[in-house]
Protein backbone atom coordinates (compact mmCIF):
# COMPACT_ATOMS: atom_id res chain seq x y z
CA UNK A 1 0.00 0.00 0.00
CA UNK A 2 0.73 3.57 0.08
CA UNK A 3 2.42 5.71 2.59
CA UNK A 4 0.24 8.78 1.50
CA UNK A 5 -3.49 7.58 0.47
CA UNK A 6 -4.46 11.76 -0.43
CA UNK A 7 -5.34 11.88 -4.01
CA UNK A 8 -3.21 14.93 -5.84
CA UNK A 9 -1.77 15.57 -9.30
CA UNK A 10 1.57 14.75 -9.77
CA UNK A 11 4.00 17.89 -9.19
CA UNK A 12 6.85 17.84 -11.35
CA UNK A 13 9.33 20.13 -9.56
CA UNK A 14 8.67 17.81 -6.50
CA UNK A 15 10.04 14.51 -8.49
CA UNK A 16 6.63 13.07 -8.57
CA UNK A 17 5.86 10.24 -11.00
CA UNK A 18 4.96 6.92 -11.71
CA UNK A 19 6.77 3.75 -10.89
CA UNK A 20 7.59 3.11 -14.70
CA UNK A 21 9.49 6.03 -15.15
CA UNK A 22 11.55 6.16 -11.69
CA UNK A 23 12.06 2.74 -11.86
CA UNK A 24 13.85 3.27 -15.58
CA UNK A 25 15.86 5.75 -14.17
CA UNK A 26 16.57 4.39 -11.06
CA UNK A 27 18.17 1.23 -12.42
CA UNK A 28 19.30 2.30 -16.14
CA UNK A 29 19.91 6.32 -15.77
CA UNK A 30 23.20 7.90 -15.72
CA UNK A 31 24.55 5.80 -12.87
CA UNK A 32 21.63 3.72 -13.02
CA UNK A 33 22.08 0.27 -10.69
CA UNK A 34 22.15 -1.83 -13.83
CA UNK A 35 25.17 -0.14 -15.29
CA UNK A 36 27.25 -0.35 -12.41
CA UNK A 37 30.38 -2.40 -12.62
CA UNK A 38 29.79 -5.05 -10.39
CA UNK A 39 26.61 -6.17 -12.30
CA UNK A 40 23.78 -7.93 -10.77
CA UNK A 41 25.87 -11.10 -9.56
CA UNK A 42 27.10 -8.20 -7.18
CA UNK A 43 24.11 -8.12 -5.24
CA UNK A 44 21.87 -11.39 -5.36
CA UNK A 45 22.27 -14.65 -6.66
CA UNK A 46 20.43 -16.40 -9.76
CA UNK A 47 20.23 -19.70 -11.17
CA UNK A 48 23.02 -18.52 -13.68
CA UNK A 49 25.20 -17.88 -10.52
CA UNK A 50 23.94 -20.45 -8.43
CA UNK A 51 25.74 -23.35 -11.00
CA UNK A 52 27.34 -24.11 -13.62
CA UNK A 53 24.49 -26.94 -14.23
CA UNK A 54 22.05 -24.48 -15.49
CA UNK A 55 24.75 -23.02 -18.22
CA UNK A 56 24.54 -27.00 -19.30
CA UNK A 57 21.02 -27.74 -18.93
CA UNK A 58 20.77 -24.53 -21.34
CA UNK A 59 23.46 -25.87 -23.74
CA UNK A 60 21.58 -28.90 -24.19
CA UNK A 61 18.21 -26.94 -24.88
CA UNK A 62 20.19 -25.26 -27.53
CA UNK A 63 21.51 -28.50 -28.81
CA UNK A 64 17.98 -29.65 -29.06
CA UNK A 65 16.59 -27.07 -30.64
CA UNK A 66 19.64 -27.02 -33.44
CA UNK A 67 18.40 -30.79 -33.80
CA UNK A 68 14.60 -30.50 -34.07
CA UNK A 69 14.39 -27.56 -36.24
CA UNK A 70 17.89 -28.77 -38.26
CA UNK A 71 19.64 -25.16 -38.14
CA UNK A 72 23.58 -26.43 -38.76
CA UNK A 73 24.76 -22.78 -37.24
CA UNK A 74 21.87 -21.68 -34.28
CA UNK A 75 21.97 -18.60 -32.61
CA UNK A 76 21.64 -18.42 -28.55
CA UNK A 77 20.76 -14.57 -27.73
CA UNK A 78 20.50 -14.38 -24.12
CA UNK A 79 18.13 -11.15 -23.22
CA UNK A 80 19.28 -9.52 -20.11
CA UNK A 81 22.66 -10.76 -20.27
CA UNK A 82 24.38 -8.82 -17.24
CA UNK A 83 27.84 -9.82 -17.68
CA UNK A 84 27.65 -12.71 -19.65
CA UNK A 85 28.35 -15.29 -17.27
CA UNK A 86 26.00 -17.30 -18.86
CA UNK A 87 26.76 -17.07 -22.62
CA UNK A 88 30.03 -18.06 -21.20
CA UNK A 89 29.11 -21.30 -18.86
CA UNK A 90 26.72 -22.12 -22.22
CA UNK A 91 29.83 -21.67 -24.58
CA UNK A 92 32.27 -23.81 -22.34
CA UNK A 93 28.83 -26.74 -21.78
CA UNK A 94 29.00 -26.95 -25.61
CA UNK A 95 30.71 -29.75 -27.48
CA UNK A 96 34.23 -28.76 -28.70
CA UNK A 97 33.43 -27.19 -32.61
CA UNK A 98 30.06 -26.97 -32.65
CA UNK A 99 28.92 -23.74 -34.72
CA UNK A 100 27.15 -21.42 -32.26
CA UNK A 101 26.21 -17.44 -32.69
CA UNK A 102 26.02 -16.25 -28.87
CA UNK A 103 24.72 -12.93 -28.44
CA UNK A 104 24.50 -10.82 -25.29
CA UNK A 105 21.43 -8.86 -25.34
CA UNK A 106 22.32 -6.00 -22.14
CA UNK A 107 22.09 -2.15 -21.77
CA UNK A 108 25.26 -2.32 -19.92
CA UNK A 109 28.44 -2.01 -21.46
CA UNK A 110 30.02 -5.01 -22.87
CA UNK A 111 32.51 -6.52 -19.93
CA UNK A 112 36.38 -6.49 -20.54
CA UNK A 113 38.07 -9.79 -21.07
CA UNK A 114 34.44 -11.67 -22.49
CA UNK A 115 35.00 -14.37 -24.97
CA UNK A 116 35.59 -12.79 -28.15
CA UNK A 117 32.89 -15.00 -29.71
CA UNK A 118 29.57 -13.29 -27.86
CA UNK A 119 28.23 -10.62 -29.60
CA UNK A 120 27.43 -7.31 -27.71
CA UNK A 121 24.17 -5.31 -28.29
CA UNK A 122 21.58 -3.17 -26.63
CA UNK A 123 18.86 -4.92 -28.50
CA UNK A 124 17.52 -8.62 -29.86
CA UNK A 125 19.00 -9.24 -33.74
CA UNK A 126 16.76 -9.84 -36.51
CA UNK A 127 16.14 -12.98 -37.95
CA UNK A 128 16.71 -15.16 -34.73
CA UNK A 129 17.04 -19.05 -35.60
CA UNK A 130 18.19 -20.91 -32.38
CA UNK A 131 17.60 -20.08 -28.92
CA UNK A 132 16.17 -16.65 -27.40
CA UNK A 133 16.65 -16.72 -23.24
CA UNK A 134 15.77 -14.55 -20.94
CA UNK A 135 16.57 -15.48 -17.54
CA UNK A 136 15.14 -12.84 -14.98
CA UNK A 137 14.71 -10.22 -17.72
CA UNK A 138 11.19 -9.47 -17.52
CA UNK A 139 10.93 -9.11 -13.67
CA UNK A 140 13.26 -5.83 -14.40
CA UNK A 141 11.15 -4.48 -17.14
CA UNK A 142 9.77 -1.53 -15.64
CA UNK A 143 6.36 -1.19 -14.97
CA UNK A 144 3.38 1.00 -12.99
CA UNK A 145 1.64 0.63 -10.21
CA UNK A 146 -1.54 0.73 -9.43
CA UNK A 147 -3.94 0.77 -6.56
CA UNK A 148 -7.63 1.34 -5.82
CA UNK A 149 -8.55 4.23 -3.34
CA UNK A 150 -11.04 4.33 -0.56
CA UNK A 151 -13.82 5.14 -3.58
CA UNK A 152 -12.97 1.55 -5.41
CA UNK A 153 -11.03 4.32 -8.47
CA UNK A 154 -7.97 2.38 -9.65
CA UNK A 155 -4.99 5.22 -9.77
CA UNK A 156 -2.02 5.32 -10.32
CA UNK A 157 0.97 5.42 -7.49
CA UNK A 158 3.40 8.11 -7.59
CA UNK A 159 6.53 8.27 -5.85
CA UNK A 160 9.79 10.56 -5.24
CA UNK A 161 13.19 9.47 -4.88
CA UNK A 162 13.05 8.96 -1.55
CA UNK A 163 10.31 6.01 -1.78
CA UNK A 164 7.74 8.12 -0.66
CA UNK A 165 4.09 7.30 -2.29
CA UNK A 166 1.10 8.90 -3.06
CA UNK A 167 -1.59 8.24 -5.51
CA UNK A 168 -2.16 10.38 -8.91
CA UNK A 169 -4.43 10.13 -11.52
CA UNK A 170 -7.15 7.09 -12.49
CA UNK A 171 -5.43 4.72 -14.68
CA UNK A 172 -6.96 4.58 -17.91
CA UNK A 173 -6.83 3.80 -21.22
CA UNK A 174 -4.58 0.55 -22.44
CA UNK A 175 -3.28 -0.03 -18.99
CA UNK A 176 -7.01 -0.05 -17.42
CA UNK A 177 -7.73 -2.30 -20.41
CA UNK A 178 -4.91 -4.51 -19.42
CA UNK A 179 -5.75 -4.33 -15.66
CA UNK A 180 -9.78 -5.44 -16.48
CA UNK A 181 -8.22 -8.29 -18.16
CA UNK A 182 -5.29 -9.83 -16.02
CA UNK A 183 -4.73 -7.96 -12.87
CA UNK A 184 -8.84 -6.77 -11.66
CA UNK A 185 -8.61 -4.43 -8.72
CA UNK A 186 -11.91 -3.99 -6.23
CA UNK A 187 -11.24 -3.66 -2.67
CA UNK A 188 -9.78 -0.71 -1.75
CA UNK A 189 -5.88 -0.59 -0.63
CA UNK A 190 -5.61 -3.39 -3.03
CA UNK A 191 -2.42 -3.13 -5.54
CA UNK A 192 -0.85 -4.44 -8.95
CA UNK A 193 1.74 -4.06 -11.48
CA UNK A 194 0.39 -2.81 -14.67
CA UNK A 195 2.49 -5.86 -16.68
CA UNK A 196 1.58 -4.44 -20.55
CA UNK A 197 5.33 -3.04 -21.35
CA UNK A 198 6.40 -6.60 -20.01
CA UNK A 199 4.04 -8.11 -22.48
CA UNK A 200 5.10 -5.61 -24.86
CA UNK A 201 8.79 -6.46 -24.51
CA UNK A 202 8.28 -9.76 -24.85
CA UNK A 203 6.01 -9.70 -27.73
CA UNK A 204 8.91 -7.49 -29.31
CA UNK A 205 11.60 -9.96 -28.54
CA UNK A 206 9.68 -13.00 -30.11
CA UNK A 207 8.75 -11.51 -33.05
CA UNK A 208 12.77 -11.33 -34.43
CA UNK A 209 12.45 -15.29 -34.20
CA UNK A 210 11.65 -16.97 -37.18
CA UNK A 211 12.63 -20.11 -36.37
CA UNK A 212 13.46 -21.71 -32.76
CA UNK A 213 12.35 -21.78 -29.14
CA UNK A 214 12.16 -18.44 -27.18
CA UNK A 215 12.45 -18.87 -23.46
CA UNK A 216 11.58 -16.29 -20.45
CA UNK A 217 12.32 -17.70 -17.05
CA UNK A 218 10.65 -15.70 -13.47
CA UNK A 219 9.06 -15.80 -10.61
CA UNK A 220 5.68 -15.40 -11.82
CA UNK A 221 2.16 -15.34 -10.69
CA UNK A 222 -0.88 -17.13 -12.24
CA UNK A 223 -4.53 -15.06 -13.28
CA UNK A 224 -5.92 -16.85 -10.30
CA UNK A 225 -2.93 -16.46 -7.71
CA UNK A 226 -1.93 -12.69 -8.01
CA UNK A 227 -1.42 -11.10 -5.05
CA UNK A 228 -3.74 -8.76 -3.45
CA UNK A 229 -1.09 -6.23 -2.48
CA UNK A 230 1.44 -6.87 -5.55
CA UNK A 231 4.97 -8.38 -5.14
CA UNK A 232 7.27 -4.58 -5.36
CA UNK A 233 10.43 -5.34 -3.91
CA UNK A 234 14.03 -4.25 -3.29
CA UNK A 235 17.41 -6.07 -3.38
CA UNK A 236 20.84 -4.76 -2.27
CA UNK A 237 23.95 -6.71 -1.68
CA UNK A 238 21.91 -9.91 -1.15
CA UNK A 239 19.30 -8.85 1.18
CA UNK A 240 15.52 -7.41 0.15
CA UNK A 241 15.57 -3.49 1.28
CA UNK A 242 12.54 -1.11 0.84
CA UNK A 243 12.17 -0.17 -3.03
CA UNK A 244 13.58 3.13 -3.30
CA UNK A 245 13.97 4.51 -6.80
CA UNK A 246 17.58 6.50 -6.37
CA UNK A 247 20.00 4.08 -7.52
CA UNK A 248 20.62 2.48 -4.38
CA UNK A 249 19.21 -1.05 -4.83
CA UNK A 250 17.67 -3.27 -7.79
CA UNK A 251 13.44 -2.61 -8.30
CA UNK A 252 11.99 -5.84 -9.39
CA UNK A 253 8.31 -7.37 -9.58
CA UNK A 254 7.18 -10.75 -10.23
CA UNK A 255 5.89 -11.29 -13.78
CA UNK A 256 2.07 -11.92 -15.16
CA UNK A 257 3.70 -14.73 -17.27
CA UNK A 258 0.32 -16.03 -18.66
CA UNK A 259 0.03 -12.50 -19.93
CA UNK A 260 3.12 -12.22 -21.58
CA UNK A 261 2.26 -15.51 -23.13
CA UNK A 262 -1.17 -13.96 -24.34
CA UNK A 263 0.90 -11.18 -25.74
CA UNK A 264 2.65 -13.23 -28.49
CA UNK A 265 1.04 -13.79 -32.39
CA UNK A 266 -1.53 -16.45 -32.30
CA UNK A 267 -1.52 -16.23 -28.09
CA UNK A 268 -4.96 -17.20 -26.14
CA UNK A 269 -6.89 -18.02 -23.27
CA UNK A 270 -6.08 -22.16 -22.26
CA UNK A 271 -6.27 -23.59 -18.99
CA UNK A 272 -3.42 -25.80 -18.72
CA UNK A 273 -1.60 -25.52 -15.14
CA UNK A 274 1.91 -24.85 -14.69
CA UNK A 275 3.57 -27.87 -15.68
CA UNK A 276 5.54 -29.41 -12.69
CA UNK A 277 3.88 -26.58 -10.61
CA UNK A 278 0.86 -26.43 -8.68
CA UNK A 279 -2.29 -27.39 -10.80
CA UNK A 280 -5.18 -25.18 -11.84
CA UNK A 281 -3.16 -22.63 -13.07
CA UNK A 282 -3.72 -21.28 -16.50
CA UNK A 283 -1.17 -21.14 -19.17
CA UNK A 284 -2.10 -18.64 -22.34
CA UNK A 285 -1.39 -19.24 -25.58
CA UNK A 286 -2.43 -22.32 -28.36
CA UNK A 287 -1.76 -23.04 -31.68
CA UNK A 288 -4.91 -24.19 -33.94
CA UNK A 289 -5.01 -27.35 -35.57
CA UNK A 290 -5.66 -30.55 -35.34
CA UNK A 291 -3.19 -31.41 -32.88
CA UNK A 292 -3.96 -28.38 -30.68
CA UNK A 293 0.02 -28.15 -29.47
CA UNK A 294 0.68 -25.66 -27.22
CA UNK A 295 2.09 -22.46 -29.23
CA UNK A 296 3.45 -21.58 -25.22
CA UNK A 297 3.79 -23.51 -22.47
CA UNK A 298 4.48 -22.48 -18.81
CA UNK A 299 6.54 -25.27 -17.08
CA UNK A 300 8.00 -25.08 -13.45
CA UNK A 301 11.66 -24.48 -13.24
CA UNK A 302 12.35 -28.21 -11.51
CA UNK A 303 10.09 -29.93 -14.38
CA UNK A 304 12.40 -27.90 -17.10
CA UNK A 305 15.33 -28.85 -15.55
CA UNK A 306 14.37 -32.44 -15.22
CA UNK A 307 13.39 -32.50 -19.08
CA UNK A 308 17.30 -31.21 -19.51
CA UNK A 309 18.58 -34.21 -17.62
CA UNK A 310 19.23 -31.90 -14.49
CA UNK A 311 17.94 -34.12 -11.04
CA UNK A 312 18.98 -33.68 -7.50
CA UNK A 313 19.50 -37.76 -6.69
CA UNK A 314 22.68 -38.87 -4.67
CA UNK A 315 25.14 -40.94 -6.75
CA UNK A 316 25.26 -44.55 -5.81
CA UNK A 317 27.63 -45.49 -3.02
CA UNK A 318 29.55 -47.53 -5.33
CA UNK A 319 31.04 -44.73 -7.01
CA UNK A 320 32.79 -44.23 -3.77
CA UNK A 321 35.16 -47.11 -3.44
CA UNK A 322 35.42 -47.27 -7.25
CA UNK A 323 36.12 -43.64 -8.09
CA UNK A 324 35.98 -41.53 -5.07
CA UNK A 325 36.97 -38.84 -7.24
CA UNK A 326 34.35 -38.96 -9.61
CA UNK A 327 31.86 -39.61 -6.52
CA UNK A 328 32.96 -36.43 -5.11
CA UNK A 329 32.28 -34.33 -8.37
CA UNK A 330 28.84 -35.82 -8.77
CA UNK A 331 27.94 -35.15 -5.35
CA UNK A 332 28.93 -31.16 -5.62
CA UNK A 333 26.75 -32.01 -9.11
CA UNK A 334 23.56 -33.11 -6.99
CA UNK A 335 23.83 -30.23 -4.43
CA UNK A 336 23.98 -27.65 -7.25
CA UNK A 337 20.93 -29.47 -8.82
CA UNK A 338 19.07 -29.59 -5.58
CA UNK A 339 19.39 -25.62 -5.16
CA UNK A 340 18.47 -25.43 -9.11
CA UNK A 341 15.16 -27.12 -8.21
CA UNK A 342 14.55 -26.74 -4.67
CA UNK A 343 10.62 -26.02 -3.52
CA UNK A 344 10.60 -22.57 -2.20
CA UNK A 345 13.69 -21.73 -4.08
CA UNK A 346 15.00 -21.31 -7.28
CA UNK A 347 12.84 -24.26 -8.18
CA UNK A 348 9.49 -22.01 -8.21
CA UNK A 349 10.86 -20.05 -11.18
CA UNK A 350 8.34 -20.27 -14.37
CA UNK A 351 9.75 -21.21 -17.71
CA UNK A 352 7.94 -19.91 -20.24
CA UNK A 353 8.76 -21.67 -23.48
CA UNK A 354 7.56 -20.34 -26.85
CA UNK A 355 7.67 -22.37 -30.06
CA UNK A 356 8.67 -20.13 -33.06
CA UNK A 357 8.15 -22.17 -36.46
CA UNK A 358 7.51 -26.02 -37.52
CA UNK A 359 10.02 -28.55 -36.32
CA UNK A 360 10.83 -31.99 -37.44
CA UNK A 361 8.58 -34.47 -36.54
CA UNK A 362 9.27 -36.43 -33.20
CA UNK A 363 12.29 -34.32 -32.58
CA UNK A 364 13.71 -33.98 -29.36
CA UNK A 365 11.80 -30.82 -28.02
CA UNK A 366 8.29 -33.19 -28.60
CA UNK A 367 7.74 -33.27 -24.73
CA UNK A 368 8.36 -29.18 -24.81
Amino acid sequence: MTYETSVRAPAVSSGWRGWRAATEAALYGPDGFYLRTEGPAGHFRTSVHASPVFASAVARLLLDVAAAYGIDEPALVDVGAGRGELLTGVLAALPPGFPVRACAVERAARPTGLDPRIEWTDAPPDGIRGLLFANEWLDNVPVDIAETDEHGVVRRVLVNAAGEERLGEEVDGADAEWLARWWPLTEPGTRAEIGRPRDEAWARAVGRMTAGLAVAVDYAHMADTRPPYGTLAGFRDGREVRPVPDGSCDITAHVALDACAAATKGGRSGDRPVEGGEAGRPVEGREAGPAARPAARLIAQREALRRLGVTAGRPPLSLASSDPVAYVRALSRTGEAAELTAKGGLGDFVWLVQRIGPERPAGPLSDW
